[in-house]
């Protein structure tokens, strides 16, 4: 089990956990629309590393982009798994290919994850 694999039980775990003992809890007792704020925060510092160079600053903030997005995943009922499988559907589609299938299912079809 990879330490991705290994934080996605934890988030999960944490659900039933004591807000006042869990920042996971706190988080997902906040609700939806706060874990998806949050992660919204963490991915802007990430894009702000990114653009400054600073490998390591930006591996500890990919690092919270992670967790961040389990949480927010966690949230809404959706798995590490789901989104493992999501991307198994698409391997060997190219971008281009995934983006213009779901342009043909309708709005809400996300970005990118095509295998190139």
């Amino acid at each position: 089990m990879s330490a991705l694999e290994r934080l996605a039980v934890t988030v999960l775990a944490r659900k039933a956990a004591d807000p006042d003992e869990s920042w996971t809890a706190r988080l997902l007792a906040r609700g939806p629309e706060k874990a998806a704020e949050k992660f919204g925060e963490e991915a802007v510092e990430a894009i702000i590393e990114a653009v400054k160079g600073d490998r390591a600053a930006l591996t500890r903030e990919a690092a919270d982009v992670l967790y961040h997005l389990l949480v927010m995943l966690a949230a809404r009922d959706v798995t590490l798994d789901d989104v493992l499988e999501e991307l198994a559907r698409r391997e060997g589609r190219s971008g281009i290919e995934e983006k213009a299938a779901r342009g043909r299912r309708g709005p809400g079809g996300g970005s990118g994850g095509g295998s190139g």
